[in-house]
């Protein structure tokens, strides 16, 4: 259950070009966030007050009591957000929305991020201690790369993709997800990031046979499912309804989920 919080800011810093990552201590996300949800963040006060940023969790270190948050600056809302200091309180309503699916029967797994895509993606591979684990990653160049130790460290194999070629594979991650998707025999594939690169994942999984899960990243109003500001199509496509990406996602079944050119 989510509860709104001011928790304290233990640490802020720039990782990459436009990217922060934000340590804040919370016992009660700690303990209850799972991989998959997130935050949503009060990024001012005052008469800069905006609507709350929707903000992946991480990583989480429950011995600590803390949570991370990595995000990029995109408008006024995280520019403002960036500029906090450590000691500061942040107001946020948390843990929200539908986790990822872990289960013990899956032995082999693939996570596919792209850009900002890929931070859910750290905790799922934390989480999923016994599995043998791919993790694919794609970014615009060099520039935006972050964070490469960590998924190294989490998972068993590491990908890289930038579109310029300025750092890994040149060319798209799926390209590299293809080049494996047979060979491994994934029991689940699990991707965030931009849509072109999600309906790609989608459909490579279906042909495969492979289950798949989608998180979707989209604008939010409340995060609680009270407005229509984050919609999304659900069912079949002849077939469909609008669901919440907030409360009924962000991560659903990718047969689930209607995903629009």
């Amino acid at each position: 259950m989510s509860r709104v919080l001011n928790e304290r800011i233990e640490s802020i810093e720039k990782i990459a070009k436009s990217i922060y990552r934000m340590t804040v201590k919370s016992e009660y996300i700690s303990a209850n966030a799972r991989p998959g949800q997130f935050a949503n963040v009060k990024c001012s006060e005052g008469i800069n007050a905006l609507l709350r940023r929707p903000i992946s969790i991480c990583d989480v270190d429950k011995d600590r009591g803390t949570f991370d948050i990595v995000f990029q600056i995109k408008g006024i809302g995280t520019e403002y957000l960036s500029q906090k200091r450590v000691g500061s309180e942040v107001d946020l309503i948390g843990p929200l929305g539908s986790p990822f699916h872990i289960s013990e029967e899956y032995k082999r797994i693939a996570v596919v991020g792209g850009g900002i895509g890929i931070f859910p993606l750290l905790y799922l591979l934390k989480e999923m201690k016994e599995a043998d684990k791919s993790a694919f990653l794609g970014f615009r160049s060099s520039d935006y790369v972050v964070m490469t130790e960590e998924f190294e460290s989490a998972s068993d194999r590491l990908s890289i993709s930038t579109d310029d070629g300025s750092m890994g594979y040149k060319g798209i991650i799926t390209d590299l997800l293809a080049e494996d998707i047979a060979d491994r025999g994934f029991d689940i594939i699990y991707t965030c990031g931009p849509m072109p690169m999600i309906r790609k994942v989608k459909d490579m999984a279906q042909k495969a046979g492979i289950k798949c899960q989608v998180s979707l990243e989209q604008r939010m109003g409340c995060g609680i499912g009270a407005c229509l500001v984050c919609a999304c199509k659900t069912g079949k496509p002849d077939n469909w309804e609008y669901s919440h990406v907030c409360k009924d996602g962000p991560v659903f079944w990718s047969d689930e989920v209607v995903l629009d050119d």
